[in-house]
């Protein structure tokens, strides 16, 4: 490898100014994340006021409507990927790998997404980011008549979903969890 040629270097085998900001923006942006983990109440609550935002922003505009159906059909594929396992019991043979318990004396075996909260939150918020940045500018804004947008919208949501909560029925999953399952003590009720 030639001097000069690897990502970030000058000519003098020195980092660049350029790299060396965006390193240091990166890493500033990857703390921020790191801190925002455990408050998931908050980071939520921000992305629903964001989405509000935006929403009210394409209803003062009057436009935009192909963006906001992108962001929406980009929502709902990642709540699908959300809401699903992340080794797919239907793509599993018998002998093969971990399976979710189908019977009641089964080995109860954690539910483990495909998409965790976590990234599921961070895709979400980044794509109202990018949809908000769409609507600054007039190319993305084509004109549609978007009563049938929502049209289509509500259809795809409900034979998707459909699919989802068949599946999830069909191989006895439920992605949401109530908290740490406790037992009580048998020894103090009998006392």
């Amino acid at each position: 490898m030639s001097e000069g040629d690897s990502v970030g270097e000058s000519i003098h085998g020195k980092t660049s100014v350029v790299a060396a900001f965006f390193t240091r923006v990166g890493q500033v942006y990857q703390s921020w994340l790191d801190k925002s983990t455990p408050f998931y109440a908050v980071r939520w609550a921000a992305t629903l006021l964001l989405t509000a935002v935006y929403m009210i922003r394409v209803y003062i505009l009057q436009g935009w409507y192909i963006v906001t159906y992108a962001l929406g059909i980009y929502h709902l594929n990642l709540f699908i990927a959300f809401l699903s396992p992340k080794v797919d019991p239907s793509l599993l043979d018998e002998d093969e790998g971990p399976s979710l318990p189908t019977k009641q004396n089964e080995e109860f075996r954690p539910f483990i997404r495909r998409l965790p909260e976590f990234k599921f939150w961070h895709s979400a918020t980044k794509g109202i980011i990018i949809a908000m940045i769409c609507t600054f500018f007039d190319a993305f804004n084509v004109p549609v008549f978007w009563p049938i947008l929502v049209m289509y919208f509500i259809m795809l949501f409900c034979i998707t979903m459909k699919r989802q909560i068949k599946h999830m029925i069909k191989y006895r999953y439920l992605p949401f969890t109530h908290g740490k399952r406790t037992y009580k003590d048998v020894r103090t009720e009998s006392s």
